[in-house]
């Protein structure tokens, strides 16, 4: 099995768009993987909790990754989170992500609350025997509701050479900690839209994986903290903050919100939700507005 080089940097999970009719937006998710490449992302994700993958049917899920491969062209790397009730689904999946031309694959635990630790280890682990890519497990018990600690994460990664990347969801602290148990055998991403960006970087993490809304501004905070920089950094790490603050206040206040403000940064136009989910108040859009307009455009 050949492990391509670990990623880094900031891989912005896609928004799914939807058109007045339901479907998905072919030009919405074109105009993304667009900004994505010309405003500085290190790499694109889709299909994770800001994709609202668990709303798409498979038939929508395989559509996604094949336009963004197509859309992308090789031009940056993809990461495609892999969801499935069973270990043969998430391989199926995982392959086509692969065939597809996805870079590596993240696997989500199966949507059962009755899974122990012990049992979700095996679980995720007969997958990565049966992938020939690179993998990461989204490891987020907060949004998800369950999970593995640092101490599991660590053995699965001992036993499994593919298991190069993780993706946690949760506060530096933590995520520091995971980082020092596994010893620099893991590629460790935050998401929760940025938050802690600076200290996840000083912390070690190789990269974020936020929304479509600030990558931009994220992108250029990495950059600057790579190099060295961290007055620049932090200087333009305040700028965003107060926006990703507003947005990042639950999942399903960024998939209404954040996924907004992107629009509004993306010239989109009219956002259509499919449900269930969170409605948007005037206010809450009064506030969306203000955000996008303070962090400008994405042409």
């Amino acid at each position: 099995m050949k492990i391509q080089v670990r990623p880094a940097g900031i891989y912005p999970m896609l928004y799914a768009y939807f058109d007045s009719d339901g479907t998905l937006d072919r030009g919405a998710m074109r105009r993304q993987v667009e900004a994505c490449v010309a405003h500085g992302a290190h790499g694109v994700a889709v299909l994770g909790l800001a994709t609202e993958g668990n709303k798409l049917a498979d038939a929508e899920r395989h559509t996604l990754v094949e336009w963004i491969t197509g859309d992308l062209a090789g031009r940056l790397p993809l990461a495609v989170t892999v969801t499935g009730v069973t270990v043969d689904e998430q391989v199926a999946f995982a392959k086509h992500a692969q065939s597809s031309g996805a870079a590596w694959v993240i696997l989500q635990p199966p949507p059962r609350r009755d899974i122990g630790e012990p049992e979700l280890m095996q679980f995720f682990g007969s997958v990565m025997d049966r992938v020939d890519l690179p993998v990461a497990i989204q490891n987020a018990p907060e949004y998800i509701g369950i999970g593995l600690n640092a101490e599991a994460i660590a053995a699965l990664a001992r036993n499994h050479a593919n298991f190069t990347v993780l993706k946690g969801e949760g506060p530096a602290l933590l995520i520091r900690r995971v980082i020092e148990l596994t010893d620099g055998m893991l590629a460790v991403f935050n998401g929760r839209g940025g938050l802690e960006l600076t200290d996840n970087l000083r912390a070690g993490c190789a990269g974020m994986i936020p929304g479509t809304d600030f990558f931009d501004y994220e992108a250029r905070v990495f950059e600057a903290m790579r190099v060295g920089d961290e007055d620049r950094a932090e200087a333009i790490y305040r700028e965003v903050l107060p926006a990703i603050v507003f947005a990042m206040q639950s999942v399903d206040h960024l998939v209404c919100y954040g996924k907004r403000i992107a629009a509004m940064r993306l010239g989109i136009g009219t956002v259509h939700d499919r449900a269930p989910g969170l409605q948007p108040t005037g206010f809450g859009l009064a506030c969306a507005r203000r955000y996008a307009a303070q962090l400008g455009v994405l042409e």
